[in-house]
């Protein structure tokens, strides 16, 4: 996307053409960057058109604030949304989070936008039932913008740069709401240090969620045996790299398992003594096949010459990052990663 932004044309499919020849869509249709429309979402930013965010990779583009305010115009938000993509760009190439090496690998990994905070109300943020789903708009041209973003700008094109060979729906929106008046327990920004009160957003490289349905369960222990089964594939990164893993737990599996006692803590400890497959298994498949003895991401207290070692999905307990999300009915899900670090920035309003 060059730096001269503003399309001058009335016709509407003409305009839709224009951005479809530029290159500047994910294939679906556009709402086109007009000058006056751009202008309007950079004022609303707060910041000069020119001010730079950020580079992205892989190409290095330069995000300026105009840039992403066209970005945001295509992909159908409205400018009370600038706020909240400064800080996911922010996020997304913040070093930790290594976004050069999501968006050019073969993995099918995507930035996952989680919002937390008084903004999800704000902005109408779905949070409950079907939050990774349809229907709203805040979820869907949030999580759009910032992918076009990061395609117009880094230049992370199909077949290109980017090598993913199946990819993902999250590759063209991937955004959802922490359901922090459904959950027993503080929400991640106040895990990471900001106080319930402030409005955050968190940038995670995440595969498509995978669901975890269990009805029947009425205690921790039953349904954090199910979560750990679904973490444990032996075709994820992370019984290899072993990275961040986030695990959404529904409100009902969450308050089941805070109404014995447990807090958040109590969970990650559970899983990342339970999240485990044998050291010989993973020897006859996987990331890594046969050749397990240099692998230093594991703990070092795995004994890499024993086959009846436990290998766990995280070097940290930490690294099971645990949310609540999600509407009635007792279905959970897993999100593996792609082996890097989540970022969370506080969203400056």
């Amino acid at each position: 996307m060059t730096s001269d932004i503003g399309i001058v044309t009335s016709d509407v499919l003409e305009l839709l053409e224009t951005c479809f020849r530029a290159g500047w869509t994910d294939g679906l249709p556009v709402i086109p960057p007009t000058a006056l429309r751009v202008a309007e979402f950079v004022e609303h930013s707060g910041r000069k058109s020119g001010d730079l965010i950020a580079e992205i990779p892989p190409l290095g583009g330069a995000a300026t604030v105009e840039k992403i305010a066209a970005n945001a115009v295509m992909a159908g938000c409205v400018p009370e949304h600038m706020p909240v993509l400064i800080a996911a760009l922010e996020a997304a190439t913040d070093p930790a989070m290594n976004i050069g090496g999501i968006q050019c690998s073969t993995h099918m990994a995507s930035p996952l936008m989680i919002l937390h905070g008084p903004i999800r109300n704000e902005l109408g943020i779905n949070s409950g039932a079907n939050t990774f789903g349809q229907g709203v708009r805040a979820n869907a041209t949030l999580g759009r913008a910032l992918k076009l973003a990061l395609v117009n700008i880094g230049g992370s094109r199909p077949g290109e740069t980017d090598k993913a060979t199946l990819g993902q729906p999250g590759k063209f929106s991937f955004c959802i709401g922490e359901n922090e008046e459904a959950s027993p327990w503080p929400g991640l920004h106040v895990d990471r240090g900001l106080r319930s009160t402030d409005s955050a957003v968190t940038l995670y490289g995440a595969e498509g969620p995978q669901n975890i349905n269990n009805q029947a369960a009425d205690n921790p222990f039953d349904i954090l045996k199910t979560v750990a089964s679904m973490m444990t594939n032996l075709g994820s990164n992370h019984i290899f790299i072993q990275g961040e893993s986030f695990v959404v737990l529904c409100p009902e599996h969450a308050q089941i398992i805070a109404s014995s006692g447990w807090t958040k803590a109590d969970v990650q400890h559970f899983l990342f003594q339970n999240a485990t497959r044998g050291h010989a298994e993973i020897k006859a498949g996987g990331i890594h096949g046969r050749n397990t003895q240099n692998y230093t991401t594991w703990p070092r207290w795995v004994d890499r010459d024993d086959p009846d070692s436990r290998i766990p999905v995280a070097r940290r307990v930490t690294d099971i990052v645990v949310i609540v999300a999600g509407g009635p009915g007792r279905h959970s899900a897993y999100l593996p990663g792609w082996g890097t670090r989540s970022v969370t920035r506080k969203i400056e309003i």
